[in-house]
């Protein structure tokens, strides 16, 4: 799935807050998970309805992990002019990495976009890496 149609004006992705947590129970692979939480504003013209997300992660050592699917956390949000759509979601980690990526829909005239979603770190705190 590829962000395919057209960047659409006025459509924003913010990254609203990054939270770090850390548990006995998670696998020691990944023993960090950043709970994140982002607002699609729709500024446009257009009312929109969101299908799917292309998520690229990178790690400083220059790995890369693309992940596709569709809906936003099972759902294919409507969006219309002047209103926002806020979820959370999350990923677990074992190192450092920064996420970005896009959202792909269309509008209700049955244009193809998509919007970026800005890149964000995901960093463990220093006193939890071993």
């Amino acid at each position: 799935m590829q962000a395919t149609g057209q960047e659409l004006p006025g459509l924003r992705v913010t990254v609203d807050k990054v939270v770090h947590h850390r548990d006995a129970n998670f696998p020691p692979e990944t023993p960090h998970a950043f709970v994140y939480f982002l607002t699609v504003s729709n500024l446009s013209q257009s009312t929109v309805r969101l299908l799917g997300r292309k998520w690229i992660i990178r790690s400083p050592d220059g790995t890369v992990e693309v992940i596709e699917g569709d809906g936003i956390v099972g759902q294919t949000p409507r969006i219309p002019s002047g209103e926002t759509f806020s979820y959370n979601s999350y990923h677990l980690t074992g190192h450092p990495v920064t996420a970005e990526g896009a959202f792909h829909g269309t509008t209700e005239e049955g244009q193809r976009i998509f919007v970026r979603i800005p890149a964000f770190e995901m960093i463990p705190p220093a006193d939890t890496l071993e």
